[in-house]
């Protein structure tokens, strides 16, 4: 016997709407001073009438749709009664039986898991409005901020279909990354675009994988997860918690909340869990139904290339390994940039006079090597230069055309590696065409045998010792004898040839 988690993930993402959710307040970011952002609607003010924000709206069913949900025809929102502080009409305009999108799924990939993949299903995903936000100051003191009040939201909320931690905080990098694809949400963690709970369950599974007892039992929500890093070990800490109750023979009886103690490690227990009846939804009055059939039939047809879809098309179409792929497709710039450089290449490739009449095998083997080229330049050449600078792809002077010639110029060895990260970094600098900074600081590859004859002979004679011990039978000081001469081209000399001109004069000698 064993006890398998079940985990299951409730999502609140921030919408990037300018306005609030039912009213014309502009949405806020952290600098703004507390409760500037406020008019009597967002702070439920008697008398006031509340109007749907379209923007939002469309998000939702956009989302709705890359979750590969089933859209409604009719919505319709409703009050959820609760009394805190942060919510000042003492009731939250949410959706309760007609959310916008429900029956979705998403498949992610888990490396390294317990399985390869995962299907998640998504039980639905509804449109509300945000709560406001409770300062805690040392002491005794709470202050509401009700800047974030009323702000657009939509919560997902998914089937208990994870079996680990990993697979929640995959799930979770994969939503953000749609939120970003689909253009509705910077959904970052850290500054609360993106929030979410976690419920956890166990059950028994006799060897054969089938369920003892209970499909599910009472579950713990876990809540205050502002990062990925403490989804992951609240919900290892939450599983390690339960299992040591279920071997004690006391399992969770009844559902019950938890909050995320960081500075502890540990969750604590809060209060036992609501259910809707407690929360005593009805139809809000003051709102008209929606009707997005239309809308849904719009949107479909323009949904963007969606992440899973890009990173299998950039594996396929630009030959990229899928840890490539995905470190590339992980921010959509940097992918539009790869793109557009791919798109300049193969133009270049199929140009060759050389390649005009090749067979297909051969185009898609020079294919193969632009790939490799390109993700080994960019993600750990150029990587590793824009992060000494503390800049990336969005501020970079390089644009896609120059990157694609410097990559003919390597992939032609016009340039070698050592010339290669020399020009790359005037690039950066100066936005410099790569074929002028080759010229102008004379890094082209040294194709004069007579000159590199020369080199040879200089660094034969001037290292006597090395040569003596090669000749003895150290033959990996042939490495070394090569980088003497590579200096003295200024990193200009092709190394293959190098090492050939090296083995003929150590052997004459």
């Amino acid at each position: 016997m064993i006890y398998e988690p079940v985990i299951g993930l409730e999502i609140h993402v921030q919408l990037k709407t300018k306005s609030k959710m039912f009213c014309s307040c502009p949405t806020h970011d952290s600098a703004v001073a507390p409760n500037t952002h406020v008019c009597p609607i967002c702070l439920g003010q008697p008398g006031v009438l509340p109007v749907v924000n379209g923007q939002a709206v469309r998000y939702g069913v956009l989302m709705g749709l890359a979750l590969n949900c089933e859209i409604a025809e009719h919505s319709k929102f409703d009050r959820k009664n609760y009394f805190y502080p942060d919510l000042p009409k003492a009731y939250q305009i949410s959706q309760f039986d007609l959310p916008i999108a429900i029956d979705g799924h998403v498949d992610i990939v888990v490396p390294g898991g317990e399985r390869a993949t995962a299907r998640i299903g998504i039980t639905r995903a509804h449109l509300e409005e945000d709560a406001a936000k409770n300062v805690h100051e040392s002491g005794a003191s709470t202050y509401v901020d009700f800047n974030r009040g009323g702000t657009p939201l939509i919560e997902i909320v998914t089937e208990p279909d994870f079996r680990s931690a990993k697979e929640a905080k995959i799930f979770l990098h994969e939503l953000r990354l749609i939120a970003r694809y689909l253009g509705i949400s910077d959904a970052d963690m850290e500054k609360g675009h993106l929030r979410c709970d976690a419920n956890v369950s166990l059950r028994l599974i006799d060897d054969q994988g089938g369920i003892v007892g209970a499909r599910f039992n009472p579950k713990t929500e876990v809540k205050n997860l502002n990062s990925f890093k403490h989804v992951e070990k609240a919900i290892e800490y939450e599983i390690k918690r339960q299992t040591k109750l279920w071997e004690a023979e006391t399992p969770p009886m009844i559902s019950t909340t938890r909050g995320w103690n960081d500075t502890q490690n540990r969750t604590d227990e809060q209060r036992s869990k609501e259910e809707a009846a407690d929360y005593r939804y009805f139809p809000e009055p003051d709102i008209p139904p929606l009707e997005l059939k239309e809308l849904a039939d719009e949107l479909r047809s323009r949904l963007p290339e969606l992440p899973a879809a890009r990173r299998a098309r950039f594996e396929e179409e630009y030959s990229l390994k899928p840890s490539d792929a995905r470190q590339i497709c992980d921010d959509p710039i940097l992918a539009d940039f790869v793109e557009h450089t791919f798109s300049e290449l193969h133009a270049w490739l199929l140009a060759l006079p050389e390649l005009q009449e090749t067979e297909a095998t051969v185009l898609e083997h020079e294919k193969k090597k632009l790939g490799r080229l390109v993700s080994g330049w960019l993600l750990s050449k150029l990587g590793g230069l824009m992060k000494e600078r503390s800049i990336d792809i969005r501020t970079i002077k390089i644009n896609p055309e120059n990157f694609a010639e410097f990559i003919t110029l390597i992939a032609t060895n016009k340039l070698n590696n050592t010339a290669g990260l020399m020009v790359l970094n005037t690039m950066l600098d100066d936005g410099s065409d790569p074929s002028h900074v080759m010229e102008d600081q004379k890094l082209g590859r040294v194709d004069d045998e007579g000159l590199l004859a020369e080199l040879v002979t200089q660094v034969i004679t001037s290292h006597p010792t090395e040569v003596a011990r090669y000749k003895a039978g150290e033959e990996q000081l042939i490495k070394f004898l090569i980088g003497m001469v590579m200096r003295a081209s200024e990193g200009t000399a092709d190394a293959g040839i190098v090492k050939n001109m090296l083995l003929v004069e150590l052997k004459s000698e």
